[in-house]
């Protein structure tokens, strides 16, 4: 095992013995495109699957769950795009834990019911996820609550890990794995792990070119605020707070990045529906990324991690 993710392997190993009261772990899936994919031995983490129909119920109960009873008695405070608030209305509902969740004016109508549903309090505040987790935050601090960050934490992102930690119980010798980035903490968790076990695979970094924040980051060496545009991504959509933990940890871990455009994404989401995959526009950018990298991965094991399958109405009905 390399040294340098001796300790987030260690965190993911604990996570992975908390969270499996709540969690399901995921199957993988062969992806069998001969005129598309060619010879490439391909396969998809079926987080679309998960419980809440995605990965951020992982974190979201490993954070929850290693709360002191202190802690606990307080209650949360989170904010989110849709799936993370799922995930910590789920775990917390499953702790009799008290949950407030901040969202934007960005999240869709489909989630903000879910979320409501589980038993969270909403607040809604602002126009960006960013203004959204900002405000959360300093909510929690006032109330001497644990505020859950959607990726900043490393509870979170030990949940996350736990992801890596099957597949390479899953998928033997693994040449690449192809991740949507939002805030990071995924692509953190699934990359810690497969480091530490396997340093030569690949860790290729996925964005839609409309939502492409902790790239630019990356390309500038520092944390920054970027423009974007509104993108069938909904679930990496959002900036990247001032001093999250996954920025170096992207540093470190990303080998490789692609941009893809809407249109390649929504041609990704058709291609995995029509082949009874409902997943949504995140997963679609990493199943895109890998479809126009085929050639590359000719001949390689490669794993595209679908993040989840919450897609709002408004993308559906694109399809």
């Amino acid at each position: 095992m390399t040294n340098d993710f001796v300790e987030w392997h260690a965190r993911i190993v604990e996570a992975s013995q908390r969270i499996y009261e709540l969690v399901e772990p995921t199957p993988v899936a062969m992806m069998e495109d001969s005129r598309r994919l060619g010879s490439v031995h391909a396969f998809l983490k079926q987080e679309h699957l998960q419980r809440t129909g995605s990965f951020k119920l992982r974190g979201a109960t490993n954070r929850v769950l290693s709360l002191s009873p202190g802690e606990a008695a307080r209650g949360v405070v989170t904010s989110s795009t849709g799936n993370h608030a799922l995930g910590v209305a789920t775990a917390a509902r499953h702790r009799a834990v008290d949950a407030e969740v901040y969202v934007s004016s960005q999240i869709s109508a489909k989630k903000l019911r879910l979320i409501e549903e589980l038993g969270a309090r909403i607040r809604q505040y602002g126009n960006t996820p960013l203004e959204a987790e900002l405000a959360a935050r300093a909510a929690a601090v006032a109330a001497g609550k644990i505020y859950i960050s959607p990726y900043n934490d490393p509870h979170v992102i030990a949940g996350q890990g736990t992801i890596g930690m099957e597949l390479a119980q899953q998928v033997a010798s693994i040449d690449a794995i192809y991740v949507a980035v939002g805030g990071g903490g995924l692509v953190s968790g699934i990359g810690t792990y497969i480091k530490s076990v396997s340093p030569g695979t690949e860790v290729v970094g996925c964005w839609p070119k409309n939502s492409r924040v902790m790239y630019e980051c990356l390309r500038a060496g520092k944390i920054i605020d970027f423009p974007e545009q509104p993108t069938l991504s909904e679930s990496t959509a959002g900036g990247v707070e001032s001093g999250a933990i996954t920025f170096e940890l992207c540093t470190r871990l990303i080998d490789r990045s692609v941009l893809v455009s809407e249109v390649e994404a929504l041609d990704a989401m058709r291609w995995a529906h029509q082949r009874g995959w409902m997943v949504e526009g995140a997963a679609a950018v990493a199943i895109a990324a890998l479809l126009r990298d085929a050639r590359r991965q000719r001949g390689r094991t490669v794993v595209v991690i679908s993040c989840g399958g919450n897609s709002s109405p408004e993308v559906l009905a694109m399809l």
